[in-house]
């Protein structure tokens, strides 16, 4: 398993520097009530997708300066804005990205590959979150969610891509640091942006 030079794994440190953050959004949107509604659903959609509005633009920004990087990622692959806005309209509330929350631009592959943890790491808890919903009689038969599991059956394959590409990235002289920095500081503006919807009662 490579490692940095301080001798740790940097998925490890990813893992333990944004815990606290991690636990903060998941209790904040709260999507695993079995009392969740549907009014309170479209309010965290709505969140969830300015966030990611505001996250690929600023991947999209490094991807233009990087490509051969966002390719080994599979960046085009891993865009979810639009899932969420297609959950959105599913739910009957049209997406909204006038407002947006402010981000730190994204300035190499080792600050977008701290922004990835964030988003594509929301796809293995996405996938529990995605069978509760389908069992939510608020929701109704008919109602089918993408955006908590965009990959399917490919989600842990994808992972453990992202994982291996961040890894080769620090054995080959990438900065793990700036990798965590930029994930902590994603996760942060996560909580702080949904920290409005407020906690299920």
């Amino acid at each position: 398993m490579p490692r940095h030079a301080g001798g740790a794994d940097v998925l490890t440190e990813l893992r333990t520097a944004t815990a606290v953050e991690h636990e903060q959004v998941e209790t904040t949107l709260g999507l695993m009530d079995d009392r969740l509604g549907r009014d309170r659903l479209v309010a965290v959609l709505a969140r969830l997708h300015a966030f990611w509005t505001a996250a690929e633009a600023g991947l999209d920004a490094w991807a233009a300066r990087s490509p051969a990087d966002a390719e080994t990622v599979a960046w085009s692959r891993r865009r979810r804005a639009h899932l969420f806005a297609e959950d959105l309209r599913a739910l009957g509330a049209e997406p909204d990205t006038t407002a947006l929350p402010e981000l730190p631009a994204v300035e190499d592959t080792d600050q977008a590959l701290g922004r990835l943890y964030v988003l594509e790491g929301s796809t293995l808890g996405g996938t529990f979150i995605s069978r509760h919903l389908a069992t939510l009689p608020t929701l109704g038969p008919d109602v089918r969610l993408g955006a908590f599991s965009p990959y399917g059956a490919e989600t842990g394959a994808m992972w453990h891509a992202f994982r291996r590409v961040t890894r080769d990235r620090v054995a080959a002289g990438g900065d793990a640091g700036r990798v965590v920095g930029a994930a902590r500081a994603t996760f942060t503006a996560l909580a702080a942006w949904c920290a409005p919807v407020g906690a299920p009662a």
